[in-house]
């Protein structure tokens, strides 16, 4: 992965975001935002060796797809909520960061509700056996 460009583009963004606030405020918050997607953009473009690897892994194993889809659903869950509630601080909304938050981990255990019924299925199973 290439990190250096990120963290730099990163460092741009949050020097030009203080220059800028000095002359309106109110575009400084637009410029946060924007690199914030551009980043998470670059992140996610170079994921698919992460995606390859889980699904080699859950094969290998032999597990249910659905249990590799939890965990990507579920890191989407945390990436997306973090990037949203950073945003939401950055320009003084803390109440609404700790709304998004709450209802990233609302999210995060709805999709894992099949991986519960799944361990409470194999729990029960093994004390019937």
């Amino acid at each position: 992965m290439e990190l250096i460009p990120i963290v730099g583009a990163g460092i741009i963004a949050a020097l030009l975001s203080i220059v800028i606030k000095q002359y309106k405020p109110e575009f400084g918050i637009y410029i946060s935002l924007i690199a914030g997607i551009v980043i998470l953009l670059a992140v996610i473009r170079q994921i698919s060796p992460v995606l390859t690897l889980i699904r080699e892994l859950t094969d290998t194993v032999s597990l249910d797809a659905v249990y590799g889809a939890a965990l990507l659903k579920a890191l989407a869950i945390c990436y997306i909520t973090q990037l949203a509630g950073d945003t939401c601080r950055d320009s003084g909304e803390t109440a609404i960061a700790a709304k998004i938050e709450m209802a990233g981990k609302l999210a995060i255990v709805l999709v894992s509700l099949p991986l519960f019924k799944g361990l409470v299925d194999i729990v029960v199973g093994l004390i019937n056996a």
